[in-house]
């Protein structure tokens, strides 16, 4: 049999859907399950969204669309960011994807060579560090330890861009640990991105419009507009609306950037939907009510898991101020015993599947995202659940010897 391409090799299955996947096939199989793995919002997105997608089918033309995105879609996307503060862009410096993770593979396709040099803190979305390595790039990994909030240090990334990688990939609000960054750390940050010209600059902050506690969202071109010629920010529908099945990304840069990842799409995906598009633009321009609404309930919520996690002696979680995860240090239950069920945890995974099989509680090993000593909690699960679950959880390592 003729063999597969060596990156197939490199490619792995995402850790999070393996967990959310083992959650989902012991509900099925009866089992009372409450999951705080996978990382989606539950919620839906307004009326009005549908009902631009049900116009859209009605009056569907068929044809094919533009590789970058409809006019109608950039504009409103122009108009989103503008928003935020992210204004001076023009169509020539968007483009549109199948997801903001589309848009990072195209982006690491676009600007990385095989050997290049990618850097990116730790904890890390699980996906740039498997997206690196199918385009067989090294990786310079920044460890960002509860100590120091998960955040990187101005000292840390100035040593890591004097070694000259060609990208900078940072997250912010992050994933998995819901830290933001303030508008003193980013502008810190900007300054030492400033003295090295020669590396591209991608800023994952899909989370930007879920902040909490009046902090804000803050990028490096809001403190130093000159770094607009590197700077490549990203966003999506997918978490703001409650649209990740909808699949919409977008990216705001250099126009040479934005053209690269057009061309692109022209090989891979051609264009995003009649359909989909109508309902991305109901989404940016219409009533935000919806989104507005769940960013409060979310902030809630995670005051809900913290409060749960400091009554667990040895527990140790940084304040997150943003997306939907709270992301606890719990390597104080490493060498212990689950004693109704007598399961050893030696390490993060075994911890989430002891949790799942005595609690029947999904979390995800924080080994996904480079941090071996963590998990995630995601608290997007249907608010009845949420207390429960949280029970459960100060259960588990209440019964641990």
């Amino acid at each position: 049999m003729p063999l597969l391409a060596r990156r197939v090799g490199r490619a792995k299955p995402s850790a999070i859907m393996v967990v959310a996947e083992k959650a989902k096939r012991l509900k099925s199989e009866g089992r009372d399950i409450i999951s705080f793995s996978i990382g989606v919002p539950n919620f839906l997105p307004g009326d009005h969204v549908y009902a631009a997608a049900r116009e859209a089918l009605a009056k569907d033309s068929g044809q094919y669309g533009s590789n970058r995105g409809s006019d109608a879609l950039l504009d409103a996307f122009l108009a989103h960011i503008a928003q935020i503060g992210l204004n001076g862009y023009e169509r020539a410096n968007i483009a549109t994807g199948i997801g903001a993770k589309h848009v990072i593979f195209n982006l690491a396709e676009a600007l990385l060579d095989e050997g290049d040099t990618i850097c990116f803190a730790t904890p890390y979305w699980t996906s740039y560090f498997d997206i690196a390595e199918i385009v067989n790039a090294k990786i310079d990994l920044l460890p960002c330890p509860p100590s120091q909030d998960y955040k990187m240090t101005p000292a840390q990334l100035d040593a890591a861009l004097a070694k000259k990688p060609k990208v900078f990939l940072f997250n912010n609000p992050s994933n998995p640990t819901g830290m933001v960054y303030s508008k003193d750390e980013i502008a810190a940050l900007a300054d030492v991105v400033a003295k090295y010209p020669d590396t591209w600059v991608i800023t994952d902050d899909i989370y930007n419009r879920m902040v909490f506690d009046g902090l804000g969202y803050h990028n490096f071109v809001h403190a130093r507009p000159e770094l607009r010629d590197r700077v490549i920010f990203i966003d999506s529908l997918s978490k703001t609306y409650g649209m990740p099945g909808w699949r919409v990304g977008f990216m705001a840069g250099p126009e040479s950037v934005a053209k690269a990842v057009a061309t692109m799409n022209s090989n891979h995906i051609t264009n995003i939907p009649e359909v989909v598009t109508a309902a991305a633009i109901a989404a940016l321009t219409g009533p935000q009510d919806v989104p507005t609404q769940k960013n409060a309930e979310f902030s809630a919520k995670r005051d809900q898991v913290l409060a749960m996690l400091a009554e667990i002696p040895g527990i140790v979680c940084p304040r997150p101020q943003g997306a939907f995860y709270v992301f606890p240090d719990v390597s104080c239950a490493f060498g212990k015993t689950h004693g109704p069920t007598g399961l050893k945890i030696g390490n993060d995974v075994d911890l989430c599947n002891a949790l799942l099989e005595a609690k029947g509680v999904a979390c995800v090993p924080g080994s996904a995202f480079g941090e071996p000593r963590a998990l995630r909690i995601s608290y997007t699960c249907p608010t009845p659940q949420l207390a429960p679950g949280l029970a459960r959880f100060k259960q588990f390592f209440d019964e641990l010897q």
